[in-house]
């Protein structure tokens, strides 16, 4: 008997013989070590990548994007579809459509209707894309008015998220544009769509901004950058940024769902694909 107990010189031949003997399959699994890497549960596409092929041809592009293997996309447009319209075919294509970008609207009348849209489509995020260069002057009133399409989501029954390029990481005061929006806005209205590669670009630090507003970046976008001193577009996955090391602070961030988006690919298609198949082998802790 000694000696059959000294034949067992490994945790697995142990683990393997009580779970056979006790019939404690479920035990032997827990006793196992325990891999506690992840993967991304769903990956989605940011459409303004594919904007030249939505243009022509919304449906056929969708039909594309779920032939890649993604299940979530964010839209920059509708290019004359109907809500309705979307909503067909999004379902037809097996995708969903967490956040789409909306424009800073001329009124609270057009953003209202921008609001009703979205919510029929489905959507859960409205998110504010991008400021012309004479709305970004008085950083404070604009937080402010955030704070007030913010509530107007939130009564219509959506979120509200802000995304971020790298004209907000310029100086203002002791900080940068992006510190007073973080500041100004209200954490129980407006949160943030983290573009990884404008953070990169403006010379900030995306972990470093999860660590002092922790919870406020649900929405990431993953786009990847060359070397410095250019800090280019390219490719996810053929550039510089670690998204490994990021994603594995999605507790502290708050991410909720991850869009691959590339500004100008000389071939989209390629390029989204290249994205996905890279975040879909990462892993993380």
């Amino acid at each position: 008997m000694r000696g059959q107990i000294r034949d067992m010189t490994t945790r697995r031949d142990f683990l393997t013989t009580l779970g056979l003997t006790l019939g404690a399959a479920p035990l032997l699994r827990a006793l196992e070590p325990a891999d506690d890497a992840r993967k991304l549960p769903r990956i989605g596409l940011q459409l303004y990548t594919l904007r030249a092929m939505m243009e022509k041809d919304v449906e056929g592009t969708l039909a594309k994007v779920a032939g890649i293997g993604f299940k979530e996309v964010e839209f920059a447009g509708y290019f004359g579809r109907t809500p309705a319209q979307i909503r067909d075919a999004l379902k037809a294509n097996g995708l969903t459509s967490p956040s789409v970008h909306i424009p800073l609207p001329a009124s609270d009348d057009a953003w209202q209707k921008a609001l009703d849209d979205a919510k029929s489509i489905g959507h859960e995020w409205v998110v504010m894309p991008w400021l012309l260069p004479e709305q970004r002057k008085e950083w404070e009133k604009l937080a402010d008015r955030l704070n007030a399409l913010a509530a107007m989501a939130k009564k219509t029954g959506l979120r509200f998220a802000y995304h971020n390029h790298d004209f907000e990481f310029a100086k203002v005061g002791k900080g940068t544009a992006y510190d007073v929006l973080l500041a100004r806005t209200d954490p129980k209205l407006v949160e943030f769509e983290m573009d990884l590669y404008w953070v990169v670009k403006g010379g900030a630090d995306p972990i470093h901004l999860f660590k002092h507003h922790p919870h406020r970046f649900p929405l990431l976008h993953a786009k990847d950058a060359t070397p410095a001193p250019e800090r280019a577009i390219t490719d996810v996955g053929s550039g510089t940024i670690d998204f490994a090391k990021i994603f594995s602070q999605h507790a502290l961030s708050g991410m909720k769902h991850v869009y691959v988006e590339h500004d100008s690919a000389t071939d989209p298609i390629q390029s989204a694909t290249t994205g996905y198949n890279y975040l879909a082998k990462l892993k993380f802790k």
